[in-house]
Order: structure tokens, then C-alpha cells, then sequence
């Protein structure tokens, strides 16, 4: 009788954490959830041989007077070691690329206008 209320002190804790954990892993924001109806369409990133890790994102807005850029720019992926995430960001009603390149300009410029561009950069932690 002892040792089965011991496994059980013990187990309901665990199974307690264990489901909180995945509850949170589930439950991330992403930029569904942020006002202005936000859809990636293309992603590309370099090869990462040397050097920082790029990362080139465009994303559709349908919402663009309540689009909430900033907020949608930080939950793009931005590594240490001077890598470089940009997002481009282009109104849903209009053409938008769904491929881009690694290299500048990144996408057809005159065929697609992109409404906003943010950038984020990692940093070194020292």
C-alpha cells in the first residue's frame, strides 16, 4: 500500500509537468494570431558553409491599417554569430512573389512591391 502511494506522489507530478510542457509547446503565438492576417508565402536561406545565417521571409498582409509589423517580425527565427533575418511584407490584394533568392534584390522588385521590410540581426552574447 506504501509503495504504490509513493509511485503515485511521484507519477502525478510528472504526468502534471509533462502535460504543462506540451501544452506550452502547443500553444506558442504565431502570426496567425496577431492582427492584420498575416501568411508566409516564400522563405529562403543560405547554405550557412561560413559565416551568419541568412534568412529572407515574405509574408502577405490583408489587414494593413491594424498589421502589427513589429510584433510579426519578432517571431522570426534570428541566430547568433551576425546572422540576418529579413521580412518583406506585401499586400494580400495585390501580386507577391512566392519564391525569392538568396541574392539581393531578393525577389522581382518590378513586378512585386513590398509595403515593409524589417530586419533583425543577431548578436554575439558575451
Amino acid at each position: 500500500m506504501k509503495k504504490t502511494k509513493r509511485v503515485w506522489l511521484i507519477a502525478i507530478p510528472l504526468i502534471l509537468i509533462l502535460g504543462y510542457l506540451i501544452w506550452d509547446a502547443y500553444s506558442q503565438p504565431n502570426i496567425k494570431d496577431l492582427p492584420g492576417d498575416f501568411e508566409e508565402v516564400a522563405f529562403v536561406r543560405n547554405e550557412q558553409n561560413k559565416g551568419g545565417i541568412e534568412r529572407i521571409y515574405a509574408v502577405t498582409v490583408g489587414d494593413i491599417a491594424n498589421a502589427n509589423f513589429e510584433a510579426c517580425a519578432d517571431l522570426f527565427p534570428v541566430n547568433d554569430f551576425n546572422s540576418v533575418t529579413r521580412i518583406y511584407f506585401f499586400d494580400k490584394r495585390k501580386p507577391y512573389p512566392t519564391k525569392l533568392s538568396i541574392d539581393p534584390p531578393y525577389y522581382d522588385t518590378s513586378r512585386y512591391e513590398a509595403i515593409n521590410i524589417l530586419k533583425r540581426r543577431g548578436v554575439k552574447n558575451r
